[in-house]
């Protein structure tokens, strides 16, 4: 199961780029259509009709944003907050920052 660290906001519930969000590992499915972060089993939510949401929390029905990291740290447009970095992630998200790829990223892109 690939595993990646990436930039996770809960969208439900709150105005565009506002709500919660974190840098932590998440696993995802063979077919990268299944995400598994914190407990939560999101499906990727295409056809749906959300423009700002890309993964649905299956028992939850909450929409959430999955992305890779960005360097330069804006992940939330508008958010009042930076994400939470989630202790297991911290040393790999602070490499990153300064330069290193993301373990599993080496050689560029997932095939997401």
């Amino acid at each position: 199961m690939p595993r990646r660290i990436m930039f996770v906001q809960l969208k439900t519930g709150y105005d565009t780029d506002r709500g919660p969000s974190w840098i932590g590992w998440v696993d995802f499915s063979k077919t990268w259509r299944t995400a598994y972060f914190q407990g939560r089993t999101l499906r990727r939510a295409t056809g749906l009709g959300l423009s700002d949401a890309n993964f649905r929390d299956i028992d939850t029905h909450e929409d959430f944003w999955i992305s890779g990291p960005k360097r330069d740290r804006s992940d939330t447009r508008y958010g009042p907050e930076p994400p939470t970095v989630e202790e297991d992630a911290a040393d790999a998200y602070r490499a990153f920052l300064q330069g290193a790829p993301l373990p599993g990223r080496e050689n560029g892109k997932d095939p997401a």
